[in-house]
């Protein structure tokens, strides 16, 4: 059986700022995974000082592909532009644009892949986005309709993604304590609310792919600044504190065990 694995994301970057560590590894272990990117992120900020240049804003839909193509080819994954434009956050939100499509004419070129794709794993966010961008919840929305539209006859999971959560951000800043180093996450944890998230169903290992990771996102380099806290702590404080990247199981139609799952292909391998 070939497995295959689709990771459906809003714009170029966040397929390597959530998860990115589990599709290198899928991808190193042989899994075909494909990384669906519904919008070209035109409308994102230039979050990296360096690049905040009139020549970058200009060219920035080109730009974002630029940094999309390199990022995929450090994750050893593919990946695919589904042609929607990006909403961006400036209310009313443009005509057009990706989150105020109605849902079928959304969904329909994801639906069109994933009969393509035949994936058994689609990975995506909760019904919160991750965070309030109207791309993002839309992403979940468009994800969730055509995973249910699309039957491919195949055993099938649905995912939401669990990283980055408050539980991750609070145990660097306690590990980088401990290890008596100087923590940068106080601050993050301040913004964060104190509980949300989708429960954690599943840890996937990915250690050894922390780095592919950190390369993968510095590849978006115009919206990765490099003075993030993210970029701060130790990357060995990290792979003994928190060396997962965590999943919440949303739909299946194979059996299931009880207890954390440690494979997002359990009962289908």
């Amino acid at each position: 059986m070939t497995l295959r694995l689709l990771s459906v994301h809003a714009h170029p970057d966040d397929e390597s700022s959530k998860g990115a560590a589990t599709l290198a590894r899928y991808a190193a272990e042989g899994v075909d995974v494909l990384v669906a990117t519904c919008t070209g992120g035109e409308r994102g900020d230039v979050l990296n000082p360096a690049l905040d240049r009139p020549e970058v804003w200009a060219d920035l839909p080109a730009v974002r592909r630029r940094e999309m193509a390199a990022a995929a080819e450090i994750l050893g994954v593919r990946q695919r532009f589904l042609g929607h434009v990006d909403s961006g956050l400036r209310e009313p939100l443009p005509d057009g644009c990706f989150a105020r499509l109605s849902i079928e004419d959304a969904m329909r070129p994801l639906a069109e892949l994933m009969r393509e794709f035949r994936p058994q794993v689609v990975i995506t966010y909760d019904e919160t986005g991750g965070y309030p961008h109207p791309d993002h919840i839309r992403t979940h929305e468009v994800t969730r309709a055509a995973f249910e539209a699309v039957d491919n006859g195949e055993p099938r999971k649905l995912y939401y993604q669990a990283t980055l959560s408050r539980a991750w951000f609070q145990a660097m800043h306690d590990a980088t304590l401990a290890a008596g180093r100087e923590s940068l996450m106080g601050p993050v944890l301040a913004e964060l609310p104190p509980t949300g998230g989708p429960a954690v169903t599943t840890k996937i290992r990915c250690e050894q792919y922390f780095d592919a990771r950190d390369r993968a996102l510095r590849a978006h380099a115009s919206q990765s600044d490099p003075a993030h806290p993210f970029f701060a702590h130790s990357r060995d404080v990290e792979r003994a504190a928190w060396p997962f990247e965590d999943y919440h199981l949303a739909v299946t139609n194979v059996p299931t065990t009880s207890g954390i799952e440690d494979d997002l292909f359990a009962g289908i391998r």
